[in-house]
């Protein structure tokens, strides 16, 4: 009977030493992927989330919950709130990226607690008051900078923007094929004229690392201003030789940037 009970009890310790091991074993794949942050993307001007369609899958390969989320376009306000939703839906640390106008969205929903740094790729990152506006035409009538081409001559129809299919080709998406340049403009989101003027109350920056890469090719923001807004906001910054759509033209760099911000590879 003794002899029984001993036999249960050592038994029950394997058990628990098993149980144990498993638990923190570090091929535990599925311990791994519950540590990494999810990654949000948020899209900028003239677009819509396919535009990270090449970085999701290899995010995605790193073994990283992605979500793109499908802004309206209609007004910070707007933005901010479809970001958010796609916040409260995540458990855990989030990584959150923003293209272009996509910058200014996520420099306000970034206070999100959740939110544990920031990546800007070829956008907008305001200071607390300022807005597109604002920062191009410090950038244009005060520093002098060149007019990038990109923006000259938009559409606007009942208060919203759109490029011509031109300006896409040769100043949107410069360096991708001439087809996928012109998926682009017949896909393009449709740009409120009262996001230009829209300012940012709490810049999130401030109390969160922050990434940034510097598109030297861009023809919608001014490179120099990117560099500008990237020093402004103490950001861990990169550059690539790439049009206003890094994403696109450079997903494996770009890629390799958020993986950073999510504190691995």
């Amino acid at each position: 009977m003794i002899s029984t009970v001993v036999a249960g009890a050592v038994l029950l310790c394997m058990c628990f030493s098993f149980t144990s091991l498993w638990s923190t074993f570090p091929g535990d794949k599925h311990a791994a992927m519950e540590d990494k942050p999810t990654i949000v993307l948020v899209h900028g001007a003239f677009a819509d989330g396919s535009s990270w369609s090449k970085v999701i899958p290899l995010l995605q390969e790193k073994g990283y919950k992605t979500i793109a989320v499908q802004n309206p376009l209609t007004s910070l306000e707007d933005d901010v709130a479809f970001v958010q939703r796609a916040l409260g839906e995540v458990d855990g640390k989030i990584v959150l990226v923003g293209h272009s106008w996509g910058g200014v969205v996520i420099t306000q929903a970034g206070n999100n607690e959740k939110v544990q740094s920031l990546v800007y790729v070829a956008a907008y990152a305001p200071d607390e008051g300022q807005s597109i506006q604002a920062l191009d035409k410090d950038a244009y009538e005060v520093r002098k900078y060149p007019r990038v081409p990109g923006l000259a001559d938009p559409v606007i129809t009942d208060g919203y923007i759109r490029l011509k299919e031109d300006a896409v080709i040769n100043h949107f998406a410069q360096d991708l094929s001439r087809q996928e340049a012109k998926n682009i403009a017949a896909c393009q989101g449709r740009f409120h004229v009262s996001t230009l003027t829209a300012k940012v109350s709490n810049p999130a920056w401030k109390s969160k690392p922050s990434f940034f890469i510097v598109a030297d090719n861009d023809h919608i923001i001014s490179p120099q201003l990117e560099a500008d807004m990237a020093k402004n906001i103490r950001a861990t910054t990169y550059h690539l030789p790439a049009s206003h759509v890094a994403m696109l033209a450079r997903p494996g760099e770009v890629a390799d940037v958020i993986l950073k911000a999510a504190g691995g590879q």
